[in-house]
């Protein structure tokens, strides 16, 4: 049975990323890439689809755990009756191919451990031919090549390789496990302490650049050194998550691939790192989705692969049995092929974003953007699948009519604010038209609140971005009414739900836990609405959610109190960040996107 989710810590290497629960077993990676077929996968199934524990092999009596400050190197402290240990685990940002590297320190006494290895490659379903090497073993399946490199006396047992040992005071046991394709030559094995020490610096450096000062900074400075762990580096491309399958409901079926990228976050992205001075990062990730959305506007996709590709597959993998038993377990991701009109308006957005922000002229970027938007001024009028990626029928959502607007809404600041070429006229007044119609189809008048689609009565978490990119001031009554209507109505125990799943809507049972980032939504509407008392215990509430190392998941379960969704999840990171400066500066991302 793996940890609960909020039971684990990420470490990674800017290319892919493991999962490492508090009892000190790997239950998930993914070699060499973020969406490459796991290696160990336990996370969803059982231990023999793979894992890499090292504990004392007594009852562990105390288990405290942190990251080195400002790094992703993570520390784990173990108590046991015969002493004291401490398991350090670090993946080093990549000059070549990935490793993986785990030190037993030991404290005191005399500690018994143990350590089990089992290598399972294609999600779980293949296990490799075995051989001893020189201080270790070489496992091999296909193209795919594991080395373990340690002074300590392994052995194979049952189609896994196991070790006893003993770590005294002051004694340092290392483990290095290095990935490589089977087809080349065994690269050179690298040296533990050395790579912990520079691994320890690189993210020291990195983190110290962070210009945020607010009250939160050490919340803020974990969650961006998360974001930099979910980059490919490669590419400049962020994943939502380095899992799949985390299911957003125990026991339930919505359960996704989030190891791919998605235009949706594009501002929230930017917003997070210009604001934190991290220039270098932002200009990577504009040049990820200039690349990625090059093309026949129609085909504009949602989300793209790690270098921007467009078929993403959606398999389900039967052999899995789920995270605890939340099933199926999927690979590959089907919304890719879905409409979704708002990914055109968080693009232009972001595109505006970075012209404001100063980074550099992309010359590429204002020919996208305009091929675009004249494919968007017959598209806007068409329904679609809608934020949440409903696999229900498609509607007129309102969201989505409300970022068609702010698509057009910075094509025209474009051009009156830094002279861009455009035929502007028709631009104001497409935006006026499709205001006129949100205003018109989108708003119940009876109950003061805007609604989730066209014709219907529903509520949606994600009107709450009405105000947030300037569609309405947050003084209009109908936002007010809105944002009253989802703290009435459309919240668990203080938390958002993005709206009330029924199998009528997204053609899925019903049942979610709440979304996270809407409920850092909400927090800063209520900071836009001088509620800023509100938008304080909230945001407090949001931080109290992550756990013991400052991560956090999609969403969360009030009633099991628990993390839930794929981990640790970048929107949820990025969230935190923008409200986090919405409520220590005078002038945050939400009040600057209104204005934009």
């Amino acid at each position: 049975m793996p940890s609960r989710i909020e039971d684990y810590a990420v470490i990674g290497d800017c290319h892919t990323a493991a999962l490492v629960a508090r009892n000190g077993s790997i239950d998930w990676l993914c070699f060499p890439r973020f969406d490459s077929s796991a290696c160990f996968a336990a996370l969803l199934g059982n231990e023999d689809h793979g894992r890499w524990i090292i504990a004392p092999a007594a009852e562990i009596r105390r288990v405290d755990r942190r990251y080195r400050d400002g790094t992703l190197v993570l520390e784990t402290d173990y108590e046991s009756a015969d002493g004291a240990v401490t398991l350090i685990d670090c993946m080093p940002p990549r000059s070549r191919e990935p490793d993986l590297v785990r030190v037993v320190v030991g404290r005191r006494g005399q500690v018994r451990m143990r350590m089990q290895l089992i290598i399972r490659f294609d999600y779980g379903s293949i296990v490799p031919w075995v051989r001893r090497v020189e201080d270790g073993i070489r496992a091999v399946a296909g193209p795919d090549t594991l080395m373990l490199k340690t002074p300590v006396a392994l052995h194979g047992a049952d189609f896994r390789t196991e070790a006893e040992f003993t770590v005294s005071a002051g004694q340092r046991v290392p483990f290095v496990l290095m990935w490589h394709p089977s087809h080349e030559p065994e690269p050179d094995v690298i040296d533990a302490e050395d790579t912990i020490a520079s691994t320890d610096q690189w993210w020291r450096e990195w983190s110290g650049r962070c210009t945020y000062e607010g009250p939160w900074r050490e919340a803020v400075i974990r969650s961006l050194i998360t974001l930099k762990a979910l980059t490919y580096a490669p590419t400049g491309g962020i994943v939502a998550a380095p899992t799949t399958s985390l299911p957003e409901q125990l026991g339930g079926v919505r359960n996704w691939d989030y190891r791919y990228c998605w235009v949706r976050d594009a501002t929230f992205t930017l917003y997070a790192l210009m604001l934190a001075g991290y220039t270098a990062e932002a200009c990577a990730w504009r040049e990820w989705l200039l690349r990625a959305v090059a093309g026949k506007p129609s085909q504009l996709n949602i989300m793209y692969g790690l270098a921007g590709e467009r078929r993403l597959t959606e398999l389900e993998l039967d052999w899995l049995p789920g995270y605890e038993g939340s099933s199926p377990v999927r690979i590959g991701n089907a919304a890719c092929l879905q409409f979704q009109l708002d990914v055109y308006g968080e693009l232009m957005d972001a595109l505006h974003l970075a012209r404001r922000g100063g980074l550099e002229p992309d010359e590429n970027a204002w020919r996208v953007e305009r091929a675009l938007t004249q494919y968007l001024e017959s598209a806007w009028s068409e329904p679609d699948n809608g934020i949440w990626e409903m696999r229900g029928p498609k509607r007129h959502f309102t969201h989505s009519k409300v970022m068609a607007w702010v698509a057009v809404d910075r094509m025209v600041k474009a051009v009156e604010r830094f002279g861009l070429q455009g035929p502007v006229e028709r631009w104001r007044s497409l935006r006026a038209t499709i205001h006129e119609e949100v205003c018109r189809n989108g708003f119940d008048r009876e109950r003061n609140r805007f609604v989730q689609y066209y014709g219907g009565a529903e509520l949606d978490a994600s009107l709450l971005m009405i105000p947030l990119v300037g569609f309405l001031p947050a003084s209009d009554a109908r936002v007010r009414g809105t944002v009253e209507a989802i703290e009435r109505d459309l919240m668990a125990d203080g938390f958002v739900l993005r709206y009330r799943t029924k199998q009528d809507i997204d053609a899925l049972p019903p049942g979610e836990a709440a979304f996270l980032a809407c409920s850092f939504w909400l927090a800063d509407n209520l900071a836009l609405l001088e509620r800023k008392q509100d938008a304080l215990r909230l945001f407090e509430r949001l931080l109290s959610l992550c756990n013991d190392v400052g991560l956090l998941s999609e969403g969360y379960d009030p009633g099991n109190k628990r993390l839930l969704g794929n981990f640790p999840q970048a929107l949820s990171h990025l969230a935190l960040i923008n409200t986090a400066c919405n409520l220590s500066r005078d002038r945050g991302p939400a009040a600057d996107r209104q204005s934009s």
